[in-house]
């Protein structure tokens, strides 16, 4: 299983974490912010693809050994948990962000029995609203939702105050606070600007950071 620091790198790398203080990015909230991230991105790149992938099998056999399948969001979290889930011999399926309205109007994609174990697999964790739609789903369907791996998590405090409300933990591969330090060690962004990207996180709605 791969560092932190070895996923934090290989983000960068490809940009799939984009760090731009100085030069803020709109996320449709509203919100100004100095990161986007596209862990999507990682599926062009073969090699990225295989560390981030074999690193979720990893953290999934080592965290949740009892896991009977796992079940990706949509809509980046499907590719992910196919080839983790093939890498680790377990059944696979994918949460809707709503029902379809045609069919068997699923939400749920896939077998899923009633008292599984699952764990889900995201790409990001921000404020935590779209995970927590599909542990939500999951456990109506009566699955048992051992916990989450995602990729990146940006350590939001209302993401960390809904998952804990929601009693469901989180494990990500990489966090905002070990990028931070990849990234003025790379040379991306300046030291300065290690502050600037964390008084973000723990304050998103505030745009002092943006002042240097």
């Amino acid at each position: 299983m791969a560092s932190t620091h070895d996923i934090a790198r290989e983000l960068l790398r490809i940009q799939a974490v984009f760090l731009r203080p100085d030069e803020p990015f709109t996320w449709a909230s509203g919100i100004r912010s100095p990161i986007y991230c596209d862990n999507r991105l990682t599926l062009s790149y073969p090699a990225v693809r295989t560390l981030v992938d074999e690193s979720i099998a990893g953290m999934v056999q080592k965290l949740y050994p009892d896991a009977q399948a796992l079940m990706g969001t949509s809509t980046a979290g499907i590719a992910h948990a196919a080839i983790a889930a093939d890498r680790l011999g377990l059944p696979m399926g994918y949460v809707r962000g709503s029902a379809k309205d045609h069919g068997r109007k699923n939400q749920i994609e896939g077998r899923l029995e009633a008292g599984e174990r699952v764990v889900v697999i995201e790409d990001l964790i921000s404020t935590g609203g779209s995970v927590l739609d599909c542990v939500e789903s999951l456990r109506e369907a009566g699955a048992d939702v051992l916990g989450i791996v995602s990729i990146f998590t940006y350590g939001m405090q209302e993401g960390l105050s809904r998952l804990a409300a929601a009693d469901v933990e989180n494990h990500s591969l990489c966090d905002l606070d070990i990028l931070v330090d990849v990234a003025v060690e790379e040379g991306y962004i300046a030291d300065l600007d290690r502050a600037r990207l964390l008084a973000f996180r723990d304050n998103p709605s505030d745009e002092s950071w943006i002042q240097p």
